[in-house]
């Protein structure tokens, strides 16, 4: 088969021809159609995110057709639509795992990092880290929900039930999370770079009641920020523009240092909070919902052979939603 490999940090992926992985048990194997390209994936190649499994197949957002189940897999059948997401193994045993977080478990293995993902023809995934996609949604189309749309989902309901929800940095996960607080009837300000009046405009089409950029104080004071840029800076700007009591949740698995603030900002009982991974709860609720709301994804295609220039892209803020690679 193809593959898209990392053998070393700071170094372009390498098409690779592999010999097509086999699927152990309880395991499938899946002909990848789709696979978004994540900033984690960013993460990952440019070495913010250590110990990568080397060499790599990177990809997490897969959507793909089972072609060949591994014994006493009894979750699908020869031909079922699945999706695979960044928690690909936790243990089921310690008090994470049996406290229902298992999203925390010390010895959870991910998609694309320690296992093997979908830059690639061919993958195999666990059965049980694998989720059935809404038919509504086509395989490019539904490859962004498998992380952006599940990372978002976490992270908006971490920030509470508050009415006004601040969104810095707005790309996919943000695109996505958007159209769900307005499904829920909520208010959404978005915040993008400075300057950025495409960015600006692309949230007001999704609805967002306020666009502007991160440097400015929103019309009313937040109930929870919600942070999907990974700029450290970010965590003062929010809590300045959120209300006494409110939360400010970073969304992403990396972030560059928080500068030094004043306590007045985090004073009258605001919170600063973290999300890490997902839990497949996370991804049974947002599958559902997804349809519901009407979920719209943006999104580019490129072919598995351009995967370099698709993470190029969202390195550098070319993209409007979410790029895709198509084997």
């Amino acid at each position: 088969m193809r593959a898209q490999v990392l053998t070393a940090p700071h170094r372009p992926l390498a098409m690779s021809e592999l010999p097509p992985p086999k699927p152990a048990s309880g395991e499938v194997l899946i002909a990848v159609k789709a696979c978004a390209v994540c900033r984690t994936d960013l993460h990952i190649v440019d070495g913010e995110l250590t110990d990568p499994k080397l060499p790599l197949v990177p990809g997490h957002e897969i959507i793909g057709t089972v072609v060949e189940k591994g014994a006493e897999v009894d979750r699908f059948q020869l031909g079922d639509r699945v999706g695979v997401p960044w928690l690909g193994w936790s243990c089921g045993v310690c008090d994470y795992c049996r406290g229902s977080r298992e999203n925390l478990c010390d010895r959870a293995r991910f998609t694309g990092y320690q296992i093997d993902g979908g830059y690639a023809e061919l993958t195999v995934a666990d059965q049980r880290y694998c989720f059935p996609i809404p038919a509504s949604f086509d395989d490019v189309a539904a490859a962004p929900l498998l992380c952006a749309g599940l990372i978002g989902y976490r992270t908006l309901q971490l920030g509470g039930d508050g009415e006004r929800i601040g969104i810095y940095g707005f790309g996919a996960a943000a695109h996505i999370v958007a159209q769900v607080a307005r499904f829920q009837g909520r208010q959404v300000f978005a915040f993008t770079k400075p300057g950025d009046q495409a960015g600006q405009d692309f949230a007001r089409g999704l609805g967002a009641n306020w666009a502007g950029g991160s440097d400015e104080m929103p019309p009313e004071l937040l109930d929870a920020a919600l942070i999907f840029a990974p700029v450290g800076a970010l965590i003062p700007a929010a809590l300045r523009a959120t209300r006494k009591g409110g939360t400010v949740v970073s969304g992403g698995i990396h972030m560059s240092d928080i500068p030094s603030f004043p306590y007045a900002l985090m004073w009258e009982e605001r919170v600063i909070r973290s999300v890490a991974n997902l839990t497949r709860r996370d991804a049974e609720e947002f599958l559902a919902l997804a349809p519901k709301a009407g979920i719209v994804t943006t999104t580019k295609p490129y072919p598995l052979a351009d995967a370099n220039q698709a993470l190029s892209d969202l390195r550098d803020g070319r993209l409007e939603g979410a790029a895709v690679l198509v084997p």
